[in-house]
């Protein structure tokens, strides 16, 4: 293994993860009412104007620019949603219509309601009409045959409702990643399980079950696998030979150097271990790297034993990696400068991340720690609405000083 000085930094680390994922190629087809969280496998491809003709953006009166010379028009009929006017309006007259009405032949501008004075036959106009005011141009907001939701995009509310208005009832969709999770650790213990002195109830993977399931990946639950050569190989096999194929392994405990750690050791007989040590706290021991399943390499994840180490592991290293896995586009993650409220120790030659408590006054954004930052204090995380992230060469953090945010959950 490398020696403690060759730990890879943060940015090294995520890099080499990346370069490693290969994304899954199977496709499905599932309907509209599916496909939310899905991961579009293939450009969706407008198959006709939207909207297909132009309509009126304004309820108020379509007419001419002719007619608009003479400053007043002939009321000749209405033309509503769903039922457009059937003649062709000619120089002098107007139609009243609603919003989202076909613009009827003959007219070319919308003329609101509030900004005409009515008259004996019809309305006086009290400004100036340009053309194409207040219309809706047919192919406005897409036109026929251009891109209308990209390869690679996680499908989103409004990509169901853009699909729905094309016409279009299925979407090709990426088959969703399958993610076997499970413990190590010979003091752990399930919930329905009695406690006893040295014992610890199963926190992680509950913790990694939920993470996984907000990324919409299948996740297999492998349980608790106890400190032993012999079990944890029969998992690793079991997991690699499975079918359906199961595309990535995360773990968490068993990575350190300590006798009884023996996960690190297992992958590296059934694979290629990329790294297993990262410039970062909390989280330094991590495993990453490949193993030979029957359907091709399976990625791994073998991350910390504490309880946030391991949240803040998959949130830097695995997220994305998971999100590739699955044939998305990964998007920057949303990070925002607040000032810290208290002054932070920090070493430099390393990342960390540390749990705070992001607030947004009338200066600005600032931040807190939640306190103690031990890496076995899961309280700390559900507390937490942020990281707070220090990067690898900074040193002492200074009250008031700006730092890197990255939100976990909706900032008031």
């Amino acid at each position: 293994m490398t020696p403690e000085s060759s730990a890879l930094t943060v940015d090294a680390a995520r890099q080499r993860i990346a370069d490693a994922v290969v994304p899954v190629d199977a496709r499905e087809s599932v309907a509209l009412v599916d496909a939310l969280g899905r991961t579009l496998a293939s450009d969706c491809i407008a198959p006709r104007d939207v909207p297909p003709q132009a309509n009126s953006a304004m309820d108020g009166f379509a007419l001419s620019l002719a007619t608009a010379t003479l400053r007043e028009a002939r009321v000749v009929g209405t033309a509503r949603a769903g039922h457009p006017y059937a003649g062709v309006v000619a120089t002098g007259e107007c139609v009243r219509i609603m919003t989202g009405a076909l613009l009827p032949e003959g007219c070319d501008a919308v003329v609101p309601t509030e900004q005409v004075d009515p008259t004996t036959e019809g309305i006086a106009l009290r400004d100036p009409v340009r053309a194409g005011q207040h219309v809706r141009a047919a192919g406005e907001d897409l036109a026929r045959g251009s891109v209308a939701i990209a390869k690679g995009r996680r499908l989103q509310p409004a990509d169901l409702g853009l699909a729905a208005s094309l016409g279009i009832t299925h979407l090709d969709v990426v088959r969703r990643a399958r993610v076997a999770v499970f413990s190590t650790g010979d003091e752990l213990r399930g919930g329905d399980e009695p406690s006893r002195a040295g014992t610890l109830y199963d926190s992680n993977r509950h913790s990694l079950m939920g993470l996984l399931s907000r990324l919409g990946v299948d996740v297999v639950d492998l349980g608790i696998v106890r400190d032993d050569p012999a079990s944890l190989a029969a998992t690793l096999d079991a997991a690699c030979l499975a079918s359906p194929a199961i595309d990535a392994i995360v773990t968490s405990g068993g990575v350190s150097a300590g006798d009884a750690d023996h996960t690190r050791d297992a992958f590296a007989t059934r694979g290629h271990v990329g790294f297993w040590k990262v410039a970062i706290k909390p989280g330094r021991p991590m495993a990453f790297g490949s193993l030979r399943g029957r359907h091709g390499p399976v990625l791994f994840f073998g991350l910390p034993g504490n309880p946030v180490a391991v949240m803040v592991a998959f949130e830097v290293f695995v997220r994305d990696a998971l999100v590739l896995l699955g044939g998305a586009t990964v998007e920057a993650r949303w990070t925002i400068g607040a000032r810290t409220e208290e002054p932070i120790a920090k070493q430099a030659g390393r990342t960390e991340f540390l749990r705070g408590i992001a607030t947004r006054g009338a200066d600005g954004w600032r931040v807190r720690t939640t306190g103690d930052q031990g890496s076995g204090i899961l309280r700390s995380m559900s507390v937490a609405n942020c990281l707070i992230v220090l990067e690898h060469a900074r040193g002492l953090v200074a009250a008031g000083e700006t730092v890197d945010v990255w939100p976990l959950r909706g900032l008031d």
